[in-house]
């Protein structure tokens, strides 16, 4: 039966790309004009388009959605369509400091036979998105499933990687029409268009569901396919028992309404549009004012750096190594300390110590836990208040390895129960995020990433200039920045500090020892990098998997931040995104014959300075710039 639907979907996507627009075509249009989603009915099917500056994106495709195994999509009639549009400018933890959310929206009535239901689309500056309404009162029960199409254009180019490892993959490059046929891509999937354009597909605000990712198709199609359909990864059959596999293994239900998350395009003409883009925010709620008052800037949010024991040593995972690394957090100005799972094995009183120790300092203590161990509610909660009795700022859960509707309820309870008891989140072994940061922004991030524990990366440079145009165009990711020893691979230290810059999160957590920070050459450029920024500009020399180059700004202070890949370059970079007539500059280099130092330089700079550059393979340069 799957093989047979599989194959319908093939047919379908290639049999319509033929056809013209009906008469009842229902087209929503950006609000600049530029990019069209044109939806209408053809052989009774539901089909769409989505068109950026009269170029195809999205060919003609099927939009198939069923209940119980009736497609409703299909022998389908359009109905009124009821036109919106919102204009807005949020407070945002991020790539900026405030979020725009402009688009026009439509809510098209569809009906098959007595089913009635909607189709809700938006249609931003920078891509479209839509999801599926199907009303019902909370009696019913019902398994919903889909398998809509996008269909890519001859041509284009794709970044993606496999469910084999969940979302801690290497990403690879191929020309669409090589993607055969059952070949998974783990959203968001980054495509270049033959004439330059940028999209990426994923999804936003997966709540009450379980999560998509996309199958090849084998004709330039990719197929969105739901957790059920998926193959389960091997960190999830590594850690949860056969029962388990085979439970989320089935179709999930949905009690009531079923809203599906919204299924999301991102279009740009570069890469700093794609990097710069808020569609996957903004397609989530804004917080509820009853848990958090001042939205993100409630007094217990409090994004920052961490450091880490885990990946470089430092000693025992004892109370009082941990005091110390808190210390050494106090003296680069950092906010946080995060300590693994040795720390269950104290008593309260050596937890409250530890806790209390760091808060003199003005840092905060995050407490490793195991997902399976908080599937009961009674358990979460219990935990959570212990948490909170202890003083403990945050909590980094992981192990989920899994997209089924039952593991995203776990991940919205964790983060409503977390909220009520004022504690951060970090999600690791986790599903690409969707936006819900904006609705819970206790979380400050997720790994969702091949990060710097993948031991084994050997093309680490490839990698990190690949991963700010890929994952990181869903949100934040745990990449666990800046390693001065063997994990580094083929990059060098300029590249690597280079990282914290661009890799960067609400929680960043730096995986290299504080006292190799400390004793490093930038140390007090290092001590000066944000987690968040103000502005962020993704400059014109860029390329996925070549190279990142970034200019971002917090309050009146530029960083230049550049991550090299595999091959030696020369760039020629105007610094005419200085906004003041004068600045101060302090530079980390390359030591062009050893990958293991920097050398650092201060000059003065303007903006009509043009600087010349030469890049070893994974090498890198970090430029900070203060008003003089």
């Amino acid at each position: 039966m799957k093989k047979q639907l599989f194959l319908c979907i093939i047919l379908a996507g290639s049999f319509f790309i033929s056809k013209a627009f009906a008469a009842d075509t229902t087209v929503v249009t950006s609000p600049d004009g530029q990019i069209r989603f044109r939806l209408f009915v053809s052989n009774h099917q539901l089909q769409y388009t989505v068109i950026y500056k009269n170029i195809p994106v999205v060919e003609v495709s099927p939009i198939i959605f069923s209940v119980d195994n009736k497609t409703l999509t299909a022998d389908v009639k359009t109905g009124t369509v009821k036109r919106y549009r919102i204009n807005e400018r949020y407070p945002w933890l991020g790539v900026h400091a405030f979020a725009i959310n402009n688009y026009e929206g439509a809510s098209i009535a569809l009906q098959q036979s007595s089913v009635n239901y909607t189709l809700d689309v938006r249609v931003f500056n920078d891509g479209i998105a839509f999801r599926t309404i199907l009303p019902g009162d909370e009696k019913a029960v019902r398994v919903p499933d889909e398998a809509t199409v996008f269909n890519i254009p001859t041509g284009s180019e794709i970044w993606y990687h496999d469910l084999v490892m969940h979302y801690e993959s290497v990403h690879t490059k191929k020309v669409i029409s090589a993607l055969q046929a059952g070949e998974w891509v783990a959203p968001p999937a980054t495509l270049k268009l033959p004439q330059g354009i940028y999209v990426a597909i994923t999804e936003a605000n997966l709540v009450n569901y379980s999560g998509m990712a996309l199958e090849a198709n084998g004709n330039r199609g990719l197929v969105l396919r739901l957790a059920h359909h998926q193959p389960v990864s091997y960190p999830y059959k590594l850690r949860y028992s056969e029962e388990d596999v085979n439970r989320l293994s089935k179709p999930a239900a949905v009690s009531g309404t079923i809203t599906t998350p919204w299924r999301v395009v991102m279009i740009g003409a570069d890469l700093n549009q794609m990097v710069n883009n808020d569609m996957v925010h903004n397609l989530c709620p804004p917080p509820d004012p009853k848990l958090f008052p001042n939205g993100i800037q409630t007094d217990w949010i409090r994004p920052g750096r961490a450091v880490w024991k885990y990946l470089d040593g430092g000693g025992e995972g004892t109370p009082e190594v941990m005091k110390a690394f808190s210390a050494k957090a106090a003296a680069l100005g950092f906010e946080h300390n995060i300590l693994e799972g040795f720390w269950e094995k104290w008593s309260d009183d050596q937890i409250r110590d530890v806790v209390n120790d760091a808060k003199k300092q003005h840092v905060g203590i995050w407490v490793w836990k195991h997902s399976k161990n908080l599937r009961d509610k009674n358990e979460r909660l219990a935990f959570f208040k212990r948490c909170h009795d202890l003083g403990i700022t945050g909590v980094k859960i992981d192990f989920f390895d899994h997209e089924a509707k039952e593991v995203v309820d776990l991940y919205t309870a964790i983060l409503n129960e977390t909220a009520e008891y004022h504690l951060l989140t970090d999600f690791h072994g986790a599903n690409k995020p969707t936006g819900l940061a904006r609705t819970w922004p206790n979380e400050l991030t997720r790994e969702a990433v091949k990060g710097m524990e993948a031991s084994k990366l050997v093309d680490r440079a490839t990698h990190e200039t690949t991963i700010p145009f890929t994952r990181f165009l869903a949100g934040p990711a745990e990449y666990t920045v800046v390693h001065f020893g063997e994990r580094r691979k083929n990059t060098t230290w300029a590249h690597q500090i280079a990282s914290a810059a661009i890799l960067s999160a609400p929680l960043l957590t730096y995986a290299t020892l504080p006292q190799h920070l400390l004793d490093n050459p930038a140390a007090d450029l290092i001590k000066d990098i944000p987690a968040t920024w103000d502005e962020t500009i993704v400059l014109p020399q860029s390329g996925i998997g070549q190279l990142a180059a970034y200019a971002r700004r917090k309050g009146n202070t530029w960083f230049l931040a550049i991550m090299n890949g595999n091959q030696p370059v020369k760039l020629s970079i105007p610094l005419s995104f200085l906004q003041a007539s004068s600045y101060k500059a302090s530079i980390v280099k390359d030591v062009l014959d050893s990958s293991g130092a920097v050398k650092m330089e201060n000059t003065s700079s303007a903006p009509h300075d043009v600087i010349s550059l030469e890049l070893v393979p994974g090498g890198g340069y970090v430029a900070r710039y203060t008003t003089k």
